[in-house]
């Protein structure tokens, strides 16, 4: 890795984490002439390694597909019209992708690819989480892509940034960390203006914090630095803070591995569980509800436990999967929630054990109908 030009930013503590994504962009994989390079990735893939030895876990974001597919086939942009081009390039790069991380790690890497779609669904919203949590559970390490090949408004705007806030809110992850090819957030473009200065720390993402943000800064990268303060601005509404990092530095990658950051800290505005409850008490409410016994609702009260389909005694309205409903007992709403499965469904299963919830309905999305950390309980 580089070990030119030491970082002008100052050292901080990195702040605790437990679960983190890590998102890299394609100017730290692509190679000169095109395909992908491990000079920048296999630093990068250490500071992963180090922090899974640690007992931490990691998901990676990662961008490369479409130069990766460039290299196999230099020509197939020329065949046809741009956006088909590059989908067709994604298509045949997300393998030599995938191997290229592979080959860093001992345990199994696992290839997830959204779009943003995925995720504006609370149906396939609920099935990525599920998937990303049990690989996380089984000790693989999820590596997230956008689907190049079929999103078409996402991949003209190149966001992975933003796909890797919306995935740091939707596995619970305490940090954003964002490789990017400079130090860190400057006061302007440090290409451009001579007398830019860096900015160890943003507490607040204000406009006079966004204006100072540049333009995509590689012809292999489609997001500048614009949309990795909107991805931090999201990131920091899920009270998740962002780290902004060059990932060509190997003193900067080292150091981060030991839990000091050479680059931007941008502070979330609330804490992670505060502002994931706040989402939930003010999210709009489906105009279904489940309607819980009297054992439940001290159950939910008194132990914070989730809801299981035993402790249900009615279901009001229709609702999907995935839905913000409230949970009633006797008295009226006592909280809201995000119900794992539809009201039809709800109506089969209540009052029953878990373990028959396959049973009855053929399918088996979890033995709570609504998991506690999807629950806020109404005061």
């Amino acid at each position: 890795m580089n070990e030119a030009a030491p970082s002008p930013f100052a050292e901080q503590a990195l702040p605790p984490w437990r679960r983190a994504v890590l998102k890299i962009g394609s100017s730290l994989l692509a190679a000169d002439g095109g395909g992908l390079s491990p000079r920048f990735a296999l630093g990068l893939a250490q500071f992963v390694s180090a922090n899974l030895l640690a007992g931490r876990e990691v998901v990676i974001v990662s961008s490369g597909a479409v130069a990766a597919g460039r290299a196999i086939l230099p020509r197939a942009a020329e065949a046809g019209a741009a956006i088909a081009a590059r989908q067709a390039l994604a298509a045949l790069g997300q393998a030599q992708l995938i191997a290229l991380w592979q080959r860093f790690f001992e345990r199994p890497v696992a290839q997830v690819l959204l779009t943003h779609d995925d995720l504006r669904n609370r149906r396939r919203y609920l099935n990525a989480r599920a998937t990303l949590n049990e690989l996380l559970a089984l000790g693989a390490l999820p590596v997230v892509n956008e689907n190049d090949t079929v999103s078409v408004d996402e991949l003209k705007l190149g966001d992975n940034d933003n796909l890797a806030a919306i995935v740091a809110a939707l596995v619970d992850a305490d940090a954003l960390f964002i490789a990017t090819d400079i130090d860190g957030l400057y006061t302007a473009d440090p290409r451009r203006d001579p007398q830019a200065r860096p900015i160890n720390e943003v507490t607040e993402l204000t406009a006079e914090v966004l204006a100072m943000a540049g333009g995509s800064g590689s012809a292999a990268g489609t997001g500048g630095m614009h949309t990795k303060l909107q991805a931090a601005a999201k990131a920091g509404a899920a009270g998740i803070d962002t780290c902004l990092f060059n990932g060509r530095s190997g003193e900067v990658v080292r150091a981060l591995a030991q839990g000091r950051l050479r680059g931007t800290r941008l502070h979330a505005g609330r804490s992670r569980i505060a502002a994931r409850k706040y989402w939930l008490r003010h999210a709009p409410l489906e105009p279904g509800a489940i309607v819980v016994d009297g054992g439940a609702a001290r159950a939910l009260r008194e132990k914070g436990a989730s809801l299981l389909p035993g402790g249900i005694a009615a279901v009001q309205g229709e609702f999907r999967r995935g839905d913000m409903i409230e949970v009633r007992d006797g008295g009226g709403c006592i909280a809201h929630g995000i119900s794992q499965y539809s009201a039809v469904d709800v109506r089969r299963i209540a009052g029953s054990h878990s373990r028959t919830i396959e049973a009855t309905l053929g399918y088996n999305y979890g033995e709570n109908v609504i998991h506690r950390d999807d629950l806020v309980l109404l005061s």
